[in-house]
């Protein structure tokens, strides 16, 4: 059997891969329970309802919202539960020091939560204030299926129809001025007072900081309408305009 031999100047003229930087957008589960017989059934039905947005979705498993810290979670058995439904589980946040063990073994990776606040420093002298600007991105053609386009930073603006399967993100608010039928995610780093505004609401899903509805809740208000969608209490708030 031959082998091939790699010289190190071969290594240093033609690297194979290089390492970046990126910023990606990712949905988080939230247990509330550890009882997966329980979050089976649940996932279920909202799998059913909306095969498409859950099909082949990185997620990340966030443990912060169960009351009892250190119970223990089977996380081999949550992975292949989630990948039955064809959701990809990448990583777990929210662990403590017990639970990260079994999320390495289980072949998670242990996340951190970069939104914490950090200990407080002690004041520095005031600087002169200086006014920073948030871009707002103008999309002024059409969003087709399959499309994904990220206002980072600030508000999207879109002056065209967005169709089926486009996805909308901003990390400020969203506007519509067109029929909305794709998906639109505002505040998804967490702005909670982001807001969503289109001329015609036809969506698949509507989020905001991580809270959504699907297109059958949706038509169970002002469907086909022009709309402002808000969050309040953790809730959803769709308004006719």
């Amino acid at each position: 059997m031959s082998t091939t031999t790699v010289t190190r100047e071969q290594v240093k003229s033609t690297p194979c891969f290089r390492l970046k930087g990126g910023l990606y957008t990712l949905t988080t589960l939230q247990l509330l329970d550890s009882d997966l017989k329980r979050l089976e059934a649940e996932l279920a039905a909202k799998v059913e309802q909306a095969p498409q947005f859950f099909a082949n979705t990185p997620i990340v498993i966030d443990l912060q919202g169960i009351q009892q810290p250190n119970l223990s979670v089977d996380f081999k058995a949550l992975n292949k539960l989630l990948r039955k439904y064809h959701i990809i589980p990448i990583g777990v946040k929210g662990a403590n020091e017990i639970q990260q063990a079994a999320v390495l073994q289980s072949g998670l990776a242990v996340l951190t939560d970069t939104s914490k606040p950090e200990k407080a420093e002690p004041p520095t002298p005031a600087a002169t204030p200086t006014l920073v600007l948030s871009p707002t991105k103008v999309v002024t053609q059409p969003v087709r299926s399959g499309q994904q386009i990220y206002a980072q930073g600030g508000d999207l603006i879109v002056l065209a129809p967005v169709s089926v399967g486009a996805e909308l993100l901003a990390d400020g608010h969203i506007h519509v001025y067109a029929p909305l039928r794709g998906r639109a995610l505002a505040g998804i780093h967490g702005d909670t007072s982001a807001r969503i505004f289109c001329q015609r609401l036809e969506a698949e899903l509507v989020s905001i900081a991580g809270q959504y509805r699907l297109s059958e809740q949706l038509k169970e208000g002002p469907w086909q309408e022009a709309v402002s969608v808000s969050l309040c209490n953790e809730q959803l708030k769709i308004l006719k305009m």
